[in-house]
């Protein structure tokens, strides 16, 4: 018999009822082997050489995988087939003492019965190229982790901590907000005329010149062309109609899944992929951690029969629709995320929250093969002396993809108008405008920002949201990323003495450079030295030259001590600002600032019928930093909602449920 090691016991449960009696399927329970946390476990002066540990709670399955190792005739290993899942078969190797040569490797993009036989008909070795790649990447973190948040400790407060693609992530939300600070709205305006035919058209030209979108600045001028345009006469002077077509969008890839995910059902990218890898290990979709958006011969067949078989030859395209990856990074040889089957309904799944990722993968890729959208648009121009207005329409005359992958469309109808025609003008409307700060980051829309720069790897963009908020550097509120104090102030320190690490080009070339290590053109070791001996050089020289009184300079208070008298200063620590001692380290009386007073809603607390709703945040725990409304007689009522009481009722059933399963707790712990 011989023994087959995968991750996670749901993906060894499902391969287990695809093979007989010759195999025994275990799970690793993920990683068996990883670098200690209490030190850096990196031989620096010996070429950077990792010392890995057994976790203590790995130690007792790794003895029973030893123990089924040696009885089994062979021992396959199974894991996923991205870097991380060369590593852990490596790993798991050198655990178990199994000559890494010897040991076969099986690599499958999805869990079904052919998939898995044809995976152990090729038996490979362990790729020691993807584990390398693998394994600088885990160095090199560790070395910018460790070696850099004790700079923070020191310079800044106690408990920070700085990360390599963490600390890229927060330079764009900062970045991001501090162009929303600078930004200073301009005012610009619009003239639109309506007909009593129902026609509504925008001036457009003057003189034949077309006009931007500041050419009307002030009120002044908009109520100069509103009389000048009430004495003239309307004509259609060009009637232009066309069909245009709008093509499906390509299967989903890791980071579109996130974003569409987070877009669509307001889950985070963390949930979204917990609950992609379930779909994955029981044998419904392909592997889900992927940045390539090709698809197998087989899925683009077995679509087009479905698609005929239960929608009509019309909505099954003609040939497969192939397509291209944008990204540079992308490794093309796996697989966009699809159904592993395409005739496993959504419905089919009872849990409700898995059918819902299931059911975006499955349309998404089934829109993928059908025909586009045919639309009908029709474009009208309106003269009147020396003004052009312009106004269009458009219809859908064949859905095609949007039949199963609907998307906002406005449908607008204009009547049937003829060139000469005339209109009779029944007002003439000018609306002020004034431009709009950028938005600040949702978590979609950082992860696209993440993906074009080439930052990350698709596997990383869902730790690195998880990072930021747990860390205290950034919260969420209404859905978007918001800077916090202390998140700004340890951006400042490493923009200002660590650009390297934060610059978002040299982040996007180190994931080339590790891409030429998976590749085989170039040596790990050769990789982190060359970023490490200038690092560690420039960290010495900033202990030294950097003070902490330059960062962070100590506030004062006219609050004295209430154990030793001394004046209250005002720290700053993870979690932000708190008063302390100026005695310390004699005295170490430290209490909290202040809180400013909850933020009314106005609306009186149903559960009780004698508060009000007030806006408040968790203060402890996973959700930390995370608005909800709750009756401001807490702790006599324990009224709490993450749902924003003063939005209209129509918008709030619009809006998805954004909180985590284990954020729900966190409302009506106590308020500290």
């Amino acid at each position: 018999m011989k023994l087959i090691i995968v991750e996670s016991p749901t993906k060894a449960k499902t391969i287990g009822k695809f093979l007989g009696k010759d195999y025994q399927v275990e799970s690793s329970f993920g990683h068996v082997r990883d670098l200690p946390k209490s030190k850096l476990g990196i031989d620096v002066e010996n070429n950077f050489e990792p010392h890995y540990i057994i976790p203590v709670k790995a130690k007792k399955n790794v003895t029973k995988l030893k123990k089924d190792a040696k009885k089994s005739d062979g021992v396959i290993l199974a894991t996923d087939e991205d870097r991380e899942g060369e590593a852990i078969a490596w790993h798991l190797a050198q655990a178990l003492e199994i000559d890494g040569a010897k040991a076969e490797r099986i690599v499958f993009h999805e869990i079904t019965k052919t998939a898995i036989a044809e995976a152990l008909k090729n038996p490979r070795h362990i790729n020691q190229d993807l584990v390398d790649a693998q394994q600088a990447r885990r160095v090199l973190d560790r070395l910018v982790g460790y070696q850099l948040s004790p700079f923070l400790w020191k310079k800044v407060a106690r408990g920070l901590s700085a990360g390599r693609v963490q600390s890229v992530a927060m330079r764009l939300i900062v970045e991001r907000e501090n162009e929303i600070r600078a930004f200073k709205p301009e005012e610009y305006w619009t003239i639109m005329a309506s007909f009593l035919n129902s026609v509504e058209a925008d001036l457009a030209k003057i003189d034949n010149e077309t006009l931007d979108k500041f050419a009307i600045k002030t009120q002044a001028e908009a109520d100069k062309l509103v009389a000048d345009l009430k004495n003239q006469n309307f004509a259609v002077t060009k009637v232009n109609k066309k069909t245009t077509y709008k093509n499906p969008l390509p299967p989903f890839i890791t980071s579109t899944l996130q974003q569409e995910s987070v877009k669509r059902l307001g889950y985070s990218s963390k949930k979204t992929m917990f609950l992609a890898q379930r779909l994955y290990e029981q044998g419904l979709i392909t592997y889900m951690r992927t940045d390539s958006v090709n698809l197998s011969q087989e899925a683009l067949g077995a679509a087009k029969g479905w698609l005929a078989k239960n929608y009509g030859e019309d909505y099954a395209a003609s040939a497969p629709r192939v397509f291209t990856s944008k990204s540079r990074l992308a490794q093309e040889a796996h697989e966009a995320i699809r159904p592993t089957d395409i005739n496993n309904s959504p419905d089919s799944i009872k849990d409700e929250a898995i059918k819902k990722v299931y059911r975006l993968i499955w349309q998404r890729f089934t829109a993928s093969q059908m025909p586009p959208a045919k639309v009908a648009v029709t474009s009208i121009e309106i003269h009147a002396g020396q003004y052009t207005l312009k106004t269009s329409g458009q219809q859908i005359v064949f859905d095609g993809y949007l039949k199963v992958w609907p998307q906002k469309f406005a449908e607008r109808t204009l009547p049937e108008l003829s060139e000469g025609q005339v209109l009779e003008l029944e007002g003439i409307i000018p609306q002020q405008h004034f431009t709009e700060p950028p938005a600040r980051y949702s978590e979609a829309g950082l992860i696209k920002t993440l993906e074009e720069y080439g930052i990350g790897r698709p596997s990383t963009y869902a730790p690195i949201i998880s990072v930021i908020q747990l860390r205290n550097y950034a919260s969420k509120e209404k859905g978007r990323f918001h800077p916090t104090e202390i998140g700004e102030i340890v951006n400042k320190v490493l923009t200002e003495h660590f650009p390297e690490v934060v610059d978002i080009n040299f982040t996007a070339t180190m994931e080339e450079r590790l891409d030429n290590v998976a590749d085989g053109k170039e040596k790990w070791q050769k990789t982190i030295k060359e970023f490490h001996d200038p690092f560690a050089k420039h960290l010495a020289a900033k202990y030294e030259e950097v003070s902490k009184d330059d960062v962070m300079p100590e506030e004062q208070t006219d609050e004295k001590c209430e154990k030793c008298s001394k004046p209250m200063i005002i720290k700053y620590g993870r979690f932000g600002k708190f008063m302390a001692c100026s005695g310390f380290p004699d005295c170490k009386t430290t209490k909290q600032l202040p809180k400013a007073a909850p933020k009314s809603t106005g609306i009186k607390c149903s559960k009780c019928n004698e508060g009000e709703l007030v806006e408040r945040r968790v203060s402890k725990g996973r959700a930390r930093g995370k608005i909800f409304w709750g009756c401001s007689k807490y702790p006599a009522c324990d009224n709490a909602s993450w749902e924003d009481p003063t939005k209209p009722k129509e918008e709030k059933e619009k809006t998805p449920n954004k909180s985590e399963p284990d954020e729900k707790s966190e409302i009506n712990k106590p308020l500290s």
